[in-house]
């Protein structure tokens, strides 16, 4: 590799770098105590919810249309979405004052559908509540999600470089090397180079499934506008439904189990939504293993009528999206992998900090005095 190639690489190391620390620091710091979030909120928001284990909500219970019923009386409007637990047999069911409510005017409830008694009012704030908003789009909405995806993007090329400038820099020096004699810039360079390459495999999931994740609004909207218009367009004209002319979803439900028998629902949107046309329920299931129960497939009813529209699974970019979600935070594994995360995100915060050192120690904004470091493979060090 030429002096040039390694300067060019540098620059781009050095910038991508620079210009997207702050935030990956601030996903790193947000997003440790989020890989725990459901081990935290069972210990604090959700006790009753958590604590009644037994027959799953999916399985049947309480009809459906009157916990719905129940849910509208206590928040007023109408429903907008039901949730389904695969753990217990709780349910939630979201309210609005429209169809196409914004999340700030939604309301949370849930219940148990053995009895069909209140659990409460889930209310979408707290601790975790805020931590996942910062995470996500920092308050922004849209444009704060794609822009911490364009700095997701930053990181990866960031690693990339780092990667490419690994290899020569490292050539005549032994893997793991930490030359603790040296000064305190070059313990921290080493450390730097340590870390980075032992968490490189983590750091491009972590930030590949982050950058998936920032466009989740853009493809939830265009596999609207796109698949879901085209299975509504298939079987006749889409006519929105008032919600007056809602019909039973129970009827529903059962119609949508006969198309997709061995799996199990995970959540309805109801007509008007973001998730459904404008006249149907559309049924969200998942399935049983650890992998496809983050791969949905929705089956459309007639909200009207209760007649089954179609089935059709997820285009492949809205599925790597609900795979990405899980990965990003280590939920496919329990706890063990959970751990994991943590030790690389902790690990990873550390290579932020000892870049962030590096630009700004003395000496270290010698773009020449670096690439000369890097051709020399260190013997100038």
């Amino acid at each position: 590799m030429t002096r040039s190639t390694i300067k060019t690489w540098f620059l781009i190391h050095k910038w991508s770098s620079i210009v997207s620390t702050a935030f990956l620091l601030m996903l790193c710091v947000t997003g440790l105590p989020l890989i725990f979030h459901d081990e935290i909120e069972a210990l604090t928001e959700r006790d009753a919810a958590t604590a009644m284990q037994g027959m799953p909500s999916a399985q049947g219970g309480v009809p459906l249309d009157s916990l719905i019923a129940k849910a509208v009386a206590q928040g007023g409007g109408v429903p907008l979405f039901i949730g389904f637990s695969q753990d217990n047999p709780i349910i939630t069911v979201t309210v609005g004052p429209t169809p196409d409510a914004p999340g700030s005017a939604m309301r949370l409830f849930s219940y148990d559908r053995t009895t069909g008694a209140s659990a409460g009012e889930i209310k979408e704030e707290g601790v975790m509540h805020f931590l996942l908003q910062l995470h996500t789009d920092m308050f922004l909405g849209l444009p704060g999600m794609l822009f911490l995806g364009v700095m997701g993007g930053l990181f990866i090329l960031a690693i990339a470089s780092g990667v490419v400038l690994y290899v020569p820099f490292m050539r005549r020096l032994p893997f793991g090397t930490l030359r603790k004699s040296r000064s305190a810039r070059v313990r921290r360079l080493d450390t730097h180079n340590l870390l980075g390459v032992v968490t490189l495999g983590w750091a491009l999931v972590v930030g590949l499934t982050g950058v998936i994740n920032a466009f989740a609004d853009p493809l939830t909207d265009s596999w609207r506008e796109g698949e879901l218009k085209a299975m509504v367009a298939a079987r006749g004209a889409d006519q929105p439904l008032t919600p007056a002319d809602y019909g039973s979803v129970d009827k529903a439900m059962t119609a949508a189990k006969a198309a997709l028998p061995g799996v199990s629902p995970q959540f309805i949107g109801f007509p008007g939504g973001a998730w459904s046309s404008g006249r149907h329920y559309a049924i969200f299931f998942q399935g049983d293993t650890p992998l496809t129960s983050h791969v949905l497939t929705p089956a459309l009813v007639d909200a009207e009528t209760g007649t089954l529209t179609d089935t059709a699974a997820m285009p492949a970019l809205n599925q790597a999206l609900m795979l990405s979600k899980p990965l990003h935070f280590g939920d496919y594994g329990g706890i063990a992998l959970k751990m994991l995360w943590a030790i690389l995100t902790l690990a990873t915060i550390w290579v932020l900090w000892t870049g962030l050192q590096l630009w700004l120690g003395k000496g270290a904004r010698n773009t020449e005095r670096a690439v000369d470091e890097i051709v020399h493979a260190g013997s100038a060090l």
